[in-house]
């Protein structure tokens, strides 16, 4: 299965907020969306839910222009939307019902996903009483509950401490690797590298950079090499000593000697260079941009 979102341009009044946003997602990966606030994730989003139109382009699936009801959507707002003052289970029947289940199906779902994030003891509570993390879980057990072919999460780690956050990455993972298509929506970078095989970053209503995250972080200057040792200024003198042509940098950052090359072909050349400190280099590595500094390069003057 391919979701792919073909030219969509958006405009509300005379602003424009998507100019021409195009990429895809296939299941059994999951894509990072990624922009500033302002930036038309968004937008985006409520595109392909069919909460709104382009003014054009379009949402295809599988090659075909995704119709309502032909795909089932589960959805994890930013923006928390249950009702505090009701029970969770009462809820959590209602959305099931919502999304075209029977009641009988709704409850065991609901039943099955609760005890998988360890909260069937809150099946019977109001929403209100729980912690804000047990509501975050609700929230995506009701984002789960009808077994959605997409599935859209927007910043859905907020809240949650390291133990309940734990709970939801396998639960993530094991709907990425039984082919789903799932897409993430988060300002915290280091969930989109740990789940997300493709990124797209939005900025100013476009797409400014698509595609494998591992490829982009090698498409960088590799100029930048990480040595570690046990005496890291025992090699941080050691090239002080040498001025080696081909470095024009080095210093020792956190805990190892990085290396500034003048171009990227002078690894094998620094790499010969420390042949006489053989047993003092216990790593040689090329570092890659980080996927925050990838989206601060490409989005830097956003509005």
């Amino acid at each position: 299965m391919e979701l792919k979102t073909a030219e969509l341009y958006k405009s509300f009044g005379e602003k424009a907020v998507l100019r021409g946003v195009s990429f895809s997602v296939t299941g059994g990966r999951a894509l990072g969306i990624l922009g500033r606030n302002g930036a038309g994730k968004t937008t985006t989003i409520r595109i392909i839910m069919q909460v709104f139109s382009p003014d054009s382009g379009e949402v295809l699936l599988d090659g075909q222009p995704m119709t309502p009801g032909k795909v089932k959507i589960g959805y994890l707002p930013e923006e928390r939307g249950m009702y505090p003052k009701k029970s969770v289970m009462q809820q959590l029947l209602y959305f099931g019902m919502l999304a075209g289940l029977k009641k009988r199906e709704a409850a065991a779902n609901a039943d099955r996903l609760l005890e998988r994030l360890e909260m069937t003891e809150y099946r019977d509570k109001r929403l209100d009483t729980l912690s804000k993390g047990n509501q975050q879980k609700i929230q995506l057990v009701a984002t789960l509950i009808a077994d959605p072919d997409i599935i859209i999460l927007d910043e859905p780690f907020s809240g949650l401490d390291p133990v309940n956050a734990m709970l939801l990455k396998d639960l993530v993972r094991e709907l990425i690797a039984k082919g789903r298509i799932v897409l993430f929506s988060s300002h915290q970078m280091n969930y989109i590298e740990e789940f997300c095989d493709d990124i797209a970053i939005l900025n100013g209503g476009k797409i400014v950079l698509s595609g494998d995250i591992g490829e982009i972080k090698r498409s960088f200057d590799r100029r930048t090499i990480l040595l570690s040792g046990a005496d890291t200024k025992k090699i941080n003198a050691f090239l002080t000593e040498q001025a080696l042509p081909f470095v024009s940098a080095h210093e020792i950052t956190d805990g190892k000697v990085a290396v500034t090359l003048r171009a990227p072909q002078d690894k094998e050349a620094l790499y010969k260079a420390l042949e006489p400190l053989a047993g003092s280099v216990d790593a040689f590595v090329v570092k890659e941009p980080t996927l925050n500094e990838i989206f601060v390069h490409y989005t830097e003057g956003a509005i």
